[in-house]
């Protein structure tokens, strides 16, 4: 049976991007969102541009979470706590969370080029506390650009994955290499996403600076794969 993956937050930019990229690989991609029509919209466009068999399907996040596999967290910082203590009872023992989430001063009326200080360290150390025992964590995806992602081309962008649960890690490179042009990299464990997530503003501030939309990051001196 092939695994479903959920995009919580399916709806917005980075979440549709990332729900676009995986399911025009193959995966099944269930769209989560606070509104189901929205999510329903969402996957009925997206399945007309994929075309084919794409299988995508719209729900709420609760649903979404509670059937999937995988779930990649796509909501915004301001609402990722919130979110995850109302899905705490939903989770499948076993499930696998990817966190996207960089917690943006922008969150709080602030600039989009800096990062706000997080009491656990990072938004995905938050999360690990926010999630129950039996479902684990890893982070990544946090500097692949929205607009790069909904685009047809290939993303020209390296992909830290961080975590302490290697099962959860393999699974968020296993997604990233479905990606055209991303390139998963072992970012260690997860006490590292904070590097990783302040490098998004960086990217941001970069996009700003020089009239782009699709800043990246790339390292060398490394294996290819």
């Amino acid at each position: 049976m092939a695994r479903k993956i959920a995009i919580l937050g399916g709806t917005g930019a980075e979440g549709s991007g990332l729900a676009y990229r995986l399911a025009e690989a193959g995966e099944k991609v269930l769209i989560g969102s606070r509104d189901a029509a929205r999510a329903q919209e969402t996957a009925k466009r997206l399945r007309e541009r994929i075309g084919g068999d794409s299988q995508i399907e719209g729900m709420d996040n609760a649903s979404a979470a509670a059937t999937c596999d995988v779930a990649i967290l796509t909501v915004p910082f301001s609402g990722v706590s919130a979110l995850l203590k109302q899905l705490q009872s939903v989770w499948k023992q076993g499930t696998m969370v990817i966190d996207t989430t960089v917690p943006l001063a922008a969150a709080v009326g602030g600039a989009a080029t800096r990062v706000l200080g997080v009491w656990q360290g990072s938004a995905a150390e938050q999360t690990k506390e926010l999630l129950p025992p039996g479902v684990s964590l890893a982070a990544a995806f946090q500097n692949l650009g929205a607009e790069s992602l909904a685009g047809n081309e290939p993303v020209d962008c390296d992909v830290l994955v961080c975590g302490d649960d290697e099962k959860a890690k393999q699974v968020a490179f296993e997604l990233v290499s479905k990606i055209r042009g991303a390139r998963p990299l072992n970012g260690g464990k997860l006490e590292n996403a904070r590097i990783v997530e302040s490098l998004t503003a960086l990217l941001i501030g970069l996009n700003m600076r020089y009239k782009v939309h699709g800043a990246g990051i790339r390292f060398t001196g490394l294996p290819l794969r």
